[in-house]
């Protein structure tokens, strides 16, 4: 969808045992999901592959993993609708059944097999708010929000023609509903998920549907509700999008806003969440990649792109990475039709992606250390502490060369940076060339 209201639904307890087998004795689920903290996310769009389909990702999974992920959000898997059709994977034919585009129900095992012999958990994309029009319930017409005149319609206040909006006020279709949200977890093995346009489905529902899937034995799972609503947390997701984050990053690369100005973003996000749970962040997804720009058109080439994502997975969140961004790609990307992109161009990139996310992943202060952010109208300066590790980070957000006033904590102080293992010693300031970053540790 446009809007695709992600929720990723993860329910983490201590032990996370998930015993089910394949049938042929073959344990296929994870022994434990990662606590949120830990998450590293990879959002795949099966369609930016030359062959796209569940072995073609498959096959991408030792690609995935060098990048640190220990969770797959895959996008929806299921049918997509012909009537009205305009080809998103967003109308959903069958909530049971997979994308015929995409393989067989065996290759779909095959593929979350392969993730969890790998140590990454597998989330599936969950479309809660409407079907396709040719969707067995339809025949259910009080299962469907209708106008005055009995007519079945698509959801209100959008241009989504191809869906038809469910309604939440009939007990049987939200009986259906999570029938089939728990079918995945307990037939298919599957860990959790990232559901469409959360805001527009009632918290009871989430409330009631998160119950259902926790009940479900030996399971531990992850959920992620893309909306704004702060109730989602109250329902039960671990995780909501960080659309003010993404949204003040724009500001600061491409309206020239004040670099400092993304603390007060990070920290009015993080007042309305509860301890424990976290705020997914991004410099793009397959809705921003699709309809906006992707990074490295939105944020100066791919300099700046770097430089927004060390901000973003660094400052604090659950890194997200959209499957292309590692690799530079610069067009936008189409997720209605099969639009593949080259997975071999700009390999120093992916290279430094890999860089950046293995130091993430080794890092106790960057994932849960406190916080001491210094304010300042080009450079993002901060640092995190977490016991003896304290790291420093500073982030030109300009395509041009700045000098930095350091604040008077910083200065004199020596520092290693990480990635090229040089000593740092800082005095008063410290100069930058365009997009240019260092992450320091003592």
């Amino acid at each position: 969808m446009i809007f695709a209201v992600a929720i990723f639904f993860i329910a983490c307890g201590d032990s996370g045992v998930n015993d089910p087998d394949d049938g042929n004795g073959n344990d296929v689920s994870l022994t434990e999901i990662p606590a949120i903290e830990e998450i590293v996310m990879y959002e795949v769009n099966f369609r930016t592959l030359e062959s796209p389909g569940f072995a073609a990702v498959t096959a991408k999974l030792d690609h995935v993993k060098s990048l640190g992920v220990n969770v797959i959000w895959l996008m929806p898997i299921y049918p997509i609708g012909e009537e009205k059709s305009v080809n998103s994977p967003y109308a959903v034919q069958n909530y049971k059944e997979v994308n015929p585009e995409f393989g067989t129900i065996d290759d779909f095992r095959k593929l979350v097999d392969a993730a969890h012999s790998n140590g990454m958990a597998v989330i599936l994309d969950w479309v809660a708010n409407h079907t396709a029009w040719d969707n067995p319930w339809i025949a259910n017409e009080d299962w469907y929000t209708q106008n005055s005149s009995g007519e079945i319609i698509h959801p209100p206040g959008t241009n989504w023609q191809d869906v038809a909006d469910l309604n939440f006020n009939n007990a049987e279709m939200r009986t259906s509903m999570i029938d089939a949200l728990q079918y995945w977890v307990t037939e298919h093995k599957i860990d959790g998920y990232r559901c469409d346009a959360a805001d527009f489905v009632p918290f009871d529902f989430w409330q009631d549907a998160i119950q259902s899937l926790n009940s479900i034995e030996n399971r531990d799972l992850i959920l992620l509700a893309e909306g704004a609503r702060t109730d989602h947390f109250t329902a039960g997701f671990q995780l909501n999008y960080s659309w003010d984050f993404y949204n003040q990053l724009k500001n600061i690369y491409v309206n020239a806003s004040s670099a400092g100005s993304i603390f007060s973003t990070h920290a009015n996000e993080y007042a309305t969440v509860p301890n424990g749970k976290h705020r997914l962040r991004f410099i793009t997804n397959h809705d921003e990649s699709a309809w906006d720009a992707t990074p490295v058109e939105l944020f100066g080439g791919l300099n700046g792109s770097l430089s927004t994502f060390v901000i973003s997975t660094y400052l604090g969140g659950v890194p997200l990475i959209y499957g292309s961004q590692e690799v530079g790609e610069d067009n936008t990307i189409s997720f209605f039709n099969n639009d593949p992109i080259n997975w071999n161009q700009n390999s120093e990139i992916l290279d430094k992606y890999k860089s950046i996310m293995n130091y993430y992943v080794s890092s106790t202060s960057l994932k849960t250390g406190s916080l001491t952010s210094y304010s300042n109208n080009d450079i993002v300066v901060f640092t995190r502490k977490s016991g003896d590790e304290e790291i420093l980070v500073m982030v030109n957000t300009r395509n041009r060369s700045k000098s930095l006033n350091l604040p008077s904590a910083l200065q004199n102080t020596t520092w290693k940076e990480v990635f090229s293992e040089t000593d740092l010693n800082l005095g008063t300031t410290f100069s930058f060339n365009s997009f240019q970053y260092f992450v320091c540790e003592r």
